[in-house]
């Protein structure tokens, strides 16, 4: 980020809503009150939004030592509060605190750009187009960009739960992972590209193979486009008004999610779907589909016609080659 530009929308409830992070007497009060006390600090600041290596396996001992229904609403509730008073102290921060183009330098720590170097890696036979994803990689300052374009332009809103649940309980959006799966693949807080994004716009979680999400509508549009560009079904459902519990938002149904998609201007939802845009093609989800054309190509990687006309002239003649001909069979 390259300006102040949230100081007035945060007080305003446009990412979650009336201070009720600074008021909250939860487990999580006394470290995000540490964070507070390092605010002015660039590299604390920075450190709030790097994921230490170890953090996933740390996640996945939590969900096999504890997934038991208190435990798991409140490692959520303490989830929301860190990523809320995160997302508080960058756009709160003065210039000279907070980092420019911070994406760009998490970009390591991201599932996705893993999984596009694993990609590039077994890309042999040169069959992506890797150039442009590369592109878009050195480009990814502009996701900072586009994200602060957005929110000057979105309008305060009280912040509004809803469930996203995807296609055979995957995550596709690799949100953060709170409790048990049916599909074990943990991402810790701040993993992906997509958790830092809708960080900006609200809270997330992965749970229960489904996302709950609590935050501006943007962030609901933006999973929205996320999901069609990748043609993946995904059912949305108001969250609610029990099932995050000491965690302020308001349960909309249908009509009311209408009205707040309708006091977005087209040019917010044209920004907020190339940001979809981007995501949807740097994702973990695009990255395998990648990966999976290399593994038909290895599979087809000759002339399967010619290779049945000598099989059957072998066969006519009543014998195989021998140990040394050259005569390609399979």
């Amino acid at each position: 980020m390259t300006q102040p530009i949230f100081e007035s929308s945060f007080q305003s409830a446009t990412i979650n809503g009336d201070n009720s992070a600074n008021d909250d007497k939860s487990t999580y009060k006394q470290v995000a009150s540490t964070q507070n006390s390092l605010a002015i600090d660039k590299a604390a600041l920075l450190a709030l939004f790097t994921t230490p290596p170890s953090e996933a396996n740390s996640i996945q001992t939590i969900q096999n030592a504890d997934t038991s229904e208190s435990s798991v609403a409140e490692q959520r509730v303490a989830l929301y509060q860190a990523q809320h008073e995160r997302t508080r102290l960058l756009y709160l921060a003065p210039a000279s605190t907070r980092p420019t183009y911070l994406v760009q330098t998490l970009k390591p720590q991201f599932a996705e750009y893993q999984q596009y170097k694993l990609a590039q890696q077994l890309d042999k036979r040169g069959l992506l187009d890797i150039d442009t994803i590369e592109r878009l990689w050195q480009q990814l300052h502009v996701v900072d960009d586009i994200i602060a374009d957005i929110v000057r332009h979105m309008p305060a809103q009280q912040p509004a739960g809803w469930q996203l649940t995807a296609q055979d309980g995957h995550n596709p959006l690799r949100l953060a992972t709170v409790g048990k799966l049916k599909h074990s693949k943990p991402i810790s807080d701040q993993a992906s590209l997509n958790s830092y994004v809708l960080g900006h716009f609200g809270v997330s979680s992965f749970t229960y193979d489904r996302g709950y999400y609590i935050g501006h509508v943007i962030g609901y549009l933006f999973s929205c486009y996320f999901c069609a560009h990748l043609s993946i079904s995904y059912g949305v459902t108001a969250l609610g008004e029990q099932v995050i519990e000491d965690y302020d938002y308001a349960s909309l149904e249908t009509p009311y999610m209408v009205r707040l998609l309708q006091g977005l201007d087209s040019y917010c939802k044209k920004r907020i779907y190339q940001l979809a845009v981007i995501c949807a093609r740097l994702s973990v989800y695009a990255s395998d589909k990648r990966i999976e054309k290399m593994l038909i190509a290895e599979v087809n990687d000759f002339d399967k016609k010619l290779q049945q006309q000598h099989l059957d002239v072998l066969l006519l003649q009543g014998m195989m080659p021998e140990s040394n001909d050259s005569t390609p069979l399979f």
